[in-house]
């Protein structure tokens, strides 16, 4: 898929002397952004920028804080599952 944005000359020019490979940019920060709002699964955010391991992606994703949210049924999960190991 080819995506094409229009943007005033002055927004292009700024966001060209920011970023030398802007495609790269934009492509990275969707990828993150999907991941974070838990569009993407890990292994999409790999294949949609071409990394070659689940590491290459690992190291991506923690490069750019880009976390999935919890979901209320994970948290008690977890919590359910702290309480196991205490023993409680």
């Amino acid at each position: 898929m080819t995506v094409t944005l229009h943007l005033p000359d002055r927004i292009s020019d700024l966001l060209h002397r920011a970023w030398e490979d802007l495609p790269r940019v934009a492509l990275e920060s969707l990828a993150a952004e999907g991941y974070r709002s838990g569009k993407f699964s890990r292994a999409e955010v790999g294949d949609i920028l071409g990394h070659e391991s689940p590491w290459e992606t690992e190291d991506f994703l923690s490069a750019h804080d880009a976390w999935p949210g919890t979901s209320l049924e994970e948290f008690q999960d977890d919590l359910s599952a702290l309480d196991r190991l205490r023993g409680a």
